[in-house]
């Protein structure tokens, strides 16, 4: 009955999925690490440049899945058939109506419109107009090192759902609490950045609120979006948008009318964290502080030459304009350096912080997938020729070997480096930086990282993890204090020329999903942070460390 149910419930898929656009948020790493795999075994097309995906189309890549494993029963192993059937039932509410939930864990009504399930767990409703969902959201973590101790808790719910054929809609909100400061602007660590309340031996406090509204249609979609993003191909963070910033308000336009060209644009309205002090005033005895305006435009045109093959190249533009944001900006298909010529030609110079990006994924080979990303803050053919001189640029390389010569197994090999000055400007309002937090690379400029992984997932569910990390950072320099330096030169500073801090880390995850966005995990993790840890490493993790992580997580 229950194989029956999934291949009725993927024939729904491929006869009902509409062009509603849901986001599935990028922290929801099982999904998308499944269909990684899917893609370097070559079953489905992935283009993972552009992160989060709409559940729709994740639910479009599982029902190709599911269709080709039919064809070829040896096509998956054990475990991913059953991942796959797992999957099906947590995207069920992509299929047409009536409600399709998984019915041995589900109480519905009779004409199967509302449903109380615990596999996914929530509330959910469907009917030929409206389909809609309310999940909750909760959890919480214990650890303990040399330090001392640590503990997270965080609890709320997130809506969502579909009207027509057209609307889609989400909103999520997400309150936390730890007990110790884990991150910063300042921290190299891998941890999302967040806006937080420091209430000192009470911890601290911070929430986040996401959420979007998005129009759409067979080939494209628009909407306004709080949320976060990731662009640029990497396993272990990417360098172009690393989704660690937190997240801010954009526009969004995603466009793919036929098979070979991909694009996407986003507006964004950064939050800079620089007192405007014109603008700023008292009121009775409370100081209101106002910030300078900051946004960012940002481009990707993705094309697939043949199957398998994918190469994306874009521009972004991080700009701050009193008058508010510029209209040229929001023409989603420009190169944006050039517009800042044209529109600060006459500034002496001193225009907006422009980058380009460049991206190629391969899973020609099967079983392999290889990849490159190139982030230029700053390019010049004539630091090419120049003797001594380099552009400043970041780049990262890897490659990650799936199913091959042992099943369910993955190993993974990345290399990431990033030139003095990447991601800074003299003018701090216009920094590659929403909230203080860098949205490149976590361990910012001037430095290097390498990292191993050996993954294993013996059975559904189970996900185990062997991975090794060396991270290195170099002298700190100021954009703007080299800018101002006629004896410096911020085309010729060396890369890692002097090793300032560095850490290396050993960790074994393990994690176990029970029902659908719901697991229980727990890491070891033997760490040597040395050099300038006061100002990159939070203290928990300071020197020589070996570190316990329990805990449970419900919602994403």
């Amino acid at each position: 009955m229950k194989q029956t149910y999934i291949t009725i419930l993927a024939i729904l898929l491929a006869t009902a999925i509409q062009a509603q656009v849901v986001y599935e948020h990028i922290s929801n790493t099982a999904i998308y690490d499944y269909l990684d795999e899917m893609a370097s075994l070559k079953i489905i097309e992935l283009n993972s440049v552009v992160k989060p995906y709409a559940r729709t189309i994740i639910a479009e890549k599982l029902r190709i899945v599911r269709q080709k494993s039919e064809e070829n029963d040896a096509l998956l192993s054990k475990r991913q058939k059953k991942e796959l059937e797992f999957y099906l039932l947590t995207y069920s509410l992509e299929a047409g109506p009536p409600l399709q939930l998984n019915p041995k864990t589900t109480w519905q009504n009779k004409k199967h419109s509302f449903g109380l399930a615990l596999n996914p767990p929530g509330l959910f409703y469907k009917d030929s107009l409206f389909t809609g969902a309310l999940q909750p959201i909760v959890g919480g973590s214990f650890s303990v090192n040399e330090n001392g101790w640590m503990s997270q808790t965080w609890w709320g719910a997130k809506a969502w759902g579909y009207i027509g054929k057209n609307f889609g809609f989400y909103t999520s909100l997400r309150d936390n609490n730890v007990s110790k400061l884990m991150v910063t602007p300042g921290y190299f660590v891998q941890e999302r950045g967040v806006p937080y309340k420091d209430y000192g031996d009470e911890g601290i406090d911070y929430s986040e609120a996401r959420g979007g509204l998005m129009v759409s249609w067979n080939w494209g979609s628009v909407g306004v979006v709080k949320d976060h993003i990731e662009w640029g191909t990497g396993y272990n963070g990417t360098n172009i948008q690393s989704g660690r910033v937190p997240s801010f308000a954009m526009i969004k336009l995603n466009l793919k009318p036929v098979r070979w060209f991909q694009f996407d644009y986003f507006h964004g309205w950064l939050v800079s964290e620089v007192i405007d002090s014109a603008s700023s005033y008292w009121s009775g005895n409370t100081y209101r502080k106002v910030f300078y305006p900051k946004y960012i435009a940002s481009n990707m045109f993705t094309f697939f030459p043949f199957r398998n093959f994918i190469i994306s190249l874009g521009n972004s533009i991080v700009y701050s304009d009193p008058g508010g944001p510029h209209v040229a900006y929001m023409i989603p298909f420009l190169f944006f350096k050039s517009v800042d010529h044209t529109l600060n030609a006459t500034t002496g110079g001193v225009g907006q912080n422009s980058q380009m990006f460049f991206n190629v994924s391969s899973r020609n080979i099967k079983y392999l997938h290889l990849y490159m990303s190139l982030f230029f803050d700053d390019f010049s053919v004539n630091h090419l020729k120049a003797k001594g001189e380099y552009n400043l640029y970041s780049i990262k390389a890897g490659g990650r070997l799936s199913d091959f010569p042992v099943r369910n197994l993955a190993l993974t090999i990345e290399y990431t480096r990033t030139n003095p000055l990447v991601y800074q400007h003299k003018i701090e309002t216009i920094t590659y930086a929403s909230n203080l937090y860098n949205m490149g690379h976590y361990l910012q400029d001037n430095s290097q990282e390498i990292y191993v992984a050996l993954q294993y997932k013996p059975v559904r569910g189970l996900f185990l993890e062997l991975a090794y990390t060396l991270g290195q950072h170099g002298d700190e320099y100021d954009y703007a204090e080299c800018a101002s330096d006629p004896d410096c030169n911020l085309h010729k500073l060396k890369p890692l020329d002097n090793i300032t801090w560095e850490n290396q880390t050993i960790q074994f995850n393990a994690r176990y999903e029970i029902i659908s966005n719901t697991y229980f995990f727990m890491s070891f993790l033997s760490g040597n942070a040395t050099g300038n840890v006061e100002l990159r490493t939070p203290a928990y993790y300071r020197g020589k460390t070996t570190t316990f992580t329990f805990g449970a997580n419900m919602g994403f």
